[in-house]
Parts: C-alpha cells; structure tokens; sequence
C-alpha cells in the first residue's frame, strides 16, 4: 500500500497550483492518521488539567508540586518541538514521528503505572517529548501529502482536530477518572496511539534520505542552547505564581544569555540546528511574531473566563466547564469551513479577517457592563473564530512557502510560537488582570473582577492591533504572484 500511495502523491502534490484538487483518496489515509497525531498530544493536556486535583490527593502532594505533572509535559514540549522538527528534515520525517507515537504511547503506559509523583513527573517529560515530535512532524507532512491548492483546508483539519482534543479532554477525564481511576486518563492513549501508528506506518511516504556518509552531523551544541533558552524562559513565566522574583530574574537572565549563544553557535555552525537565514523571509517572520501574540490573546480567555464567571456572575463550576468548552467547541466547527476560505481567497486576506474578527471581539469584552452571561459568551465566540481562520490561514501562509527540507524546522517554529505566547500570556495577561482587580483575586467582588476583565481584554485589544498592523505591512509588500501558491495577498 505504502508504494502505490507514496512517490506519485508526493510528486503531485508539489506540482500541483493554486486551485488544483488532487486525489481525495490519496490524501485522505495519511490526513487521517495525521490529524489524530494532532488530537493525541492536545487530549493528554486537557485531560490532565481535568484531574489535577485527584492526582494531588491520590499522591499526598501539594498543589504546588502536582502542578510539576502539567508543567513537565508543557516543558518538554516547549523545548523540544523545534528541535524535532529540525532532527526530522535531516534524518527523516517518517521515521522519526513513528517514533514519536511509539514513545508517547509508551510513556503514557508508564504515566498510569506510576507509584510516586516523581516517576509520573518524569514520565510526562517522556511524553511530552513524545508529543513534541508528533505536533512538529504531523504539520510538517501535510505539505508532503497535499496539493498546495487544498493546504487551507489540510491546516484548518489539523487545527479542528487539535481543538476537539482540547475540548474533549476535561469531560472524558471526568468519566475515566469516576469509573476507572486516574490511571485510566493516561492508560487510554495506548490503544489510540496503536492505531494511529498503523495508520502512518502504512499511509505516509517514504523518506527521501541523503546517504549516511553525505549526511550533516546533528547540531548538538545547538540543542542543548535552544533547550536550555525555551526551558528556562518556560520556567520563568510558569513558576512563582504569578509573583515576579529572584528565581524569575534569574531565570530569564539565563534564558538571555543560552539565547545569546544559541545564535552565536548557529552563526558558525556548518549544519546548523535553525538556518537563520530563514528569517529572512518576512512572511515567516510575521507568521510567527503574530501567533505569538494571537496565542497569548488565546491564553486571555482561558485565565480570566474562570474567574469571571464563578466570582462575577456566580455560576456553580458545572455551568462553568460547560462554558468554558465553548471555546474550543467554536473552533473545533469553524476549522474546516476556514480553511476553505483560505483555500478560495488567500491566505493574507483571511489572517487579516480572522484578526480584525478577534478585534471585534476583545473590543466587546473591554468595554463589558457588569454582568451578563450572553454578553461574555458571544465576544468569546467571536474571537474563537477569528482565532481559527487565523491559524488555518497563518499556518498554510507559512508552510506552504517552506522548502522540502526545510518543513519539519517551520512546523516546529509554528509550534513553539504557539506555546511560547500560551506562556507568556498566562503570566502576562494574568498579571494585567490581577492588577485590574486591585485586591485578592479570589475574595475580590464582582465589580472588580468586572474591571480586570475590561482591563485584561483592553490590553489585549493593543495586542491585536499590533498582529494587524504586522501583517498589514506583509500584505502591502506582497506581489499579485504570491496568491497563487499559497501565499495570498490583500
């Protein structure tokens, strides 16, 4: 099956323009084994987050040290997502994201028989490095499966996906945990990751390797400087909670510093790990900078929704997971449709729309009346959607302009731009809300919960009038050449 599917396919898919359709069936297979590599790393964070409280109690910990099972698989996946990107483009992609299902199944298995916290903290370190590989090489093969003229709709897949795994994973959480135990949420991706093994295995293409003796050694110096800057930026914007101190400080002058290096080594390294010569492309570095931004918008909601409706309209914590799906429920329905668009219209044109979508909504909530429960869910809707044209969109705009073996380091960016303003907004914009309410967030009354929302979503109003402007400027140095291949201009 691998060889009736895969030379052809590949070779199609690079020839094919702007507007061509290719072979459904022959994308089909491999899109679905890459969209549940995409659903996978997504549920294993969402489901966790769901049962923290259980595992604190189940392991006599405090909440402080059993946050360190969320904080190892984020931080994993931080530090390592690019590098397994860029390790794919050079010893092969195939091979490499099998090894990624493989190790994030088996890491799962040892997450659910885990006897301390310390074995489960490591054990979520493995998989989330696992998750790391899977979220860069599955990104990065959906070039090398699909025609460029069907790349929105590939990326707004990958997006739903993810965004169903996000929304899935609180509920299934809460039943696997009730009927089976904790060690059920983790024991679950064992059979799901056989699966989608088989499926890649059998459906993705061939690698297309230089010969060993040809091969560029792996920049290792280089790893351990951009494992070393993601870890400790992470570290530094996760821990303290929310308090800015002496290990912050410290830790963002490290982060600082191993940056500093990092470029230095890569400026003088013959097979470097990030060719930083791609930055000069203005097209990636926009897409980036602005999911940076996006993302920590994103982050806005999922730090002050809580807060906002249980302390602001005193919902019960049912009504407020409820609520809270809605989020990812918008975008997990908005994801095909908005690659379509960009498929029809470019990608340029719809990040501007998705982003002046966002606008629309986080304008709503600055300028929120105290009170409401429609009032709060209809903006979010609004920027959820916006949200989700913008990353089919960015995403294509991005992929779709990256050579062949450069796809596996673009997708890794992609993907640690997005953690990267996941992180920083949590910190950011939760200290933006927390001097909003002026007083102890969790005893504070409901009209100051109702200004540090307006001030959270004013702030990041700024944000998304700085993403517009970025790419405005991209799209003006745009030529009518770019829209057709997958690039799109105003």
């Amino acid at each position: 099956m691998t060889s009736r599917v895969n030379g052809p396919m590949t070779q199609r898919a690079d020839s094919m323009g702007e507007g061509s359709v290719g072979p459904a069936r022959s994308t089909m297979a491999p899109l679905v084994g890459l969209s549940l590599a995409m659903l996978l790393p997504s549920l294993a964070t969402s489901i966790a987050n769901a049962a923290l409280p259980i595992l604190a109690q189940s392991f006599a910990a405090s909440f402080q040290a059993a946050q360190w099972i969320l904080l190892a698989y984020l931080l994993a996946i931080t530090a390592m997502v690019v590098v397994a990107g860029t390790v794919g483009d050079q010893f092969g992609r195939r091979r490499l994201l099998l090894a990624g299902v493989g190790l994030f199944s088996s890491a799962s298995l040892l997450c659910g028989a885990a006897p301390t916290l310390g074995w489960l903290v490591a054990a979520r370190g493995a998989q989330g490095l696992g998750a790391a590989i899977m979220m860069a090489l599955a990104t990065a093969f959906v070039a090398d499966v699909v025609p460029k003229g069907r790349m929105g709709r590939a990326m707004g897949l990958m997006g739903t996906m993810s965004a169903i795994g996000t929304t899935l994973g609180p509920s299934l959480g809460g039943m696997l945990t009730t009927m089976a135990g904790w060690p059920a949420i983790f024991l679950v991706n064992g059979p799901i990751g056989a699966l989608i093994l088989l499926i890649l295995w059998r459906t993705l293409p061939p690698d297309r390797l230089v010969p060993a003796r040809d091969r560029a050694a792996i920049d290792s110096m280089g790893i351990v400087l951009l494992v070393l800057t993601l870890g400790a930026y992470a570290l530094t914007m996760t821990i303290g909670r929310g308090h800015f101190g002496l290990r912050n400080a410290a830790l963002l002058l490290l982060s600082l510093l191993a940056a500093g290096a990092f470029v230095l080594v890569q400026m003088r390294a013959r097979s470097p790990l990030i060719r930083l010569a791609m930055f000069r492309n203005a097209a990636l570095r926009t897409g980036l900078v602005t999911s940076v931004l996006v993302s920590a918008i994103m982050m806005a909601t999922l730090v002050v929704g809580p807060f906002y409706l249980s302390r602001a309209l005193r919902l019960n914590g049912t009504i407020v997971g409820i609520i809270l799906s809605a989020g990812p429920f918008v975008a997990a329905l908005s994801g095909m449709p908005a690659g379509r668009l960009v498929d029809r219209h470019g990608t340029v044109p719809m990040i501007m729309g998705g982003l002046a979508a966002m606008l629309a909504g986080t304008l709503a909530l600055a300028i929120l009346p105290q009170g409401g429960l429609a009032g709060y869910v209809l903006p979010i809707v609004v920027i959820t959607a916006g949200y989700a044209l913008f990353q089919a969109a960015n995403n294509a705009m991005i992929m779709a302009q990256a050579l062949s073996d450069q796809r596996g380091a673009n997708a890794g960016l992609l993907n640690l731009a997005r953690n990267l303003g996941l992180i920083t907004g949590a910190s950011v914009m939760g200290a933006v809300f927390a001097y909003g309410v002026a007083d102890d967030v969790i005893t504070a009354s409901p009209a100051a919960i109702v200004v540090g929302l307006r001030m959270t979503f004013a702030a990041a109003s700024l944000l998304v009038v700085l993403a517009l402007a970025m790419m405005r400027r991209l799209g003006r140095a745009r030529t009518p050449a770019h829209s057709n291949s997958g690039v799109g201009h105003p």
